[in-house]
């Protein structure tokens, strides 16, 4: 944790603030290792804080030792006050997309005359991983690897969607996961041109494409993946399509490394897509960041300008979604490394007709 305080101390630093309030329970963890639903971290350039409410101060004090841990009732306002009171903070530093309207008004009629001061980006701050974040997110994906292995057992006519998405949670969950990363995707047929169709009561049929998305949190840390297999018999066009967006994710897997923009990522598999003709059937960008959150930064996506860095976790997943007839999305989890990207996803990604 003393490095992450000490990346949170040059912002302070950066916007001559006394003290940071974090309260966006993913960077309140990240910075603190505190796991508890609520709560308040405060950073000074001496001090690191927790106000905690009665239900987490045990916890709290066993997560983040570095921290003092400060009993606050379920309204962090006045615990808050009181502290920044005492120690007579003039620059107070919140996240200003995290801190309401109506917490603002609040939070500024208690504090004065402190200033109150927005900052941007402190989300910024997990987009590297360390090799303890890396640790926890490989186990995570070894679990949804062997999910999937689990599951192809159960992909046959006549199985459900919905049964399918339980069984590989319970399986994730059995094999040493904190719980599934998402709600799992099980599109298949027609559905599976969703890119996010939610599991139903459909069963299985001969010809079907199948799209499975799904994930493990270890450790609050996430993993994520996806998969298309066809059900008993594949066509020329299921076979022409599947290649496709095969082709546009090796070709990113191959041009990916740090120093290009998050665009420039984004561009690879786009338009290996695009030349086959299918341009507007991959509406989505190509991958995202992953930790702590499923969806976090940076983005690859045609809108990033941001530069990809050694030691980010993002994925990897072109796709082709055509209305009515059915897609695919293959999706693994990289590193993002000086040469290249460092694939964690092991799940085969040919052609399955199961």
């Amino acid at each position: 944790m003393t490095s992450r305080l000490e990346r949170v101390r040059a912002i302070l630093s950066q916007h001559n603030l006394d003290a940071l309030m974090i309260q966006k329970n993913e960077n309140r963890a990240y910075v603190s290792e505190f796991f508890g639903s609520a709560g308040i971290a405060v950073v000074t350039p001496k001090e690191a804080i927790l106000l905690v409410d009665f239900r987490y101060v045990q916890q709290a004090g066993r997560q983040a030792p570095e921290f003092e841990v400060i009993k606050a009732d379920r309204q962090f306002i006045e615990a808050f006050t009181s502290v920044a009171q005492q120690r007579e903070w003039k620059r107070i530093g919140f996240e200003s997309d995290a801190v309401t309207v109506k917490q603002h008004q609040e939070y500024t009629a208690k504090l004065q005359p402190a200033e109150l001061v927005p900052v941007d980006g402190l989300d910024r701050l997990r987009w590297v991983k360390d090799e303890d974040e890396l640790a926890r997110i490989r186990k995570a994906v070894e679990i949804a690897d062997a999910a999937f292995a689990h599951i192809r057992g159960h992909l046959r006519p006549g199985a459900v969607e919905r049964d399918i998405a339980i069984e590989m949670e319970f399986f994730m969950r059995r094999q040493g996961a904190d719980k599934e990363a998402f709600e799992t995707i099980v599109a298949s047929g027609p559905r599976s041109s969703l890119p996010h169709g939610r599991a139903e009561d459909r069963a299985l049929a001969v010809g079907d494409f199948v799209t499975l998305d799904f994930g493990a949190i270890y450790r609050h840390y996430i993993s994520d993946c996806t998969r298309t297999v066809v059900i008993g018999e594949v066509s020329a066009k299921q076979r022409d399509i599947y290649g496709t967006v095969l082709e546009a994710q090796e070709t990113a897997l191959r041009g990916i490394r740090a120093g290009m923009t998050g665009k420039a990522a984004d561009a690879l598999g786009r338009e290996v897509i695009a030349r086959a003709g299918y341009g507007d059937a991959f509406g989505h960008s190509l991958g995202h960041g992953v930790g702590l959150m499923v969806h976090e930064g940076p983005t690859l996506s045609p809108r990033e300008e941001a530069t990809l860095g050694p030691g980010m976790v993002v994925t990897v997943e072109p796709g082709i979604y055509l209305d009515g007839w059915g897609g695919v999305r293959i999706e693994d989890l990289v590193v993002i490394r000086e040469q290249g990207c460092e694939i964690l996803t092991r799940s085969p990604k040919e052609l399955m007709v199961l």
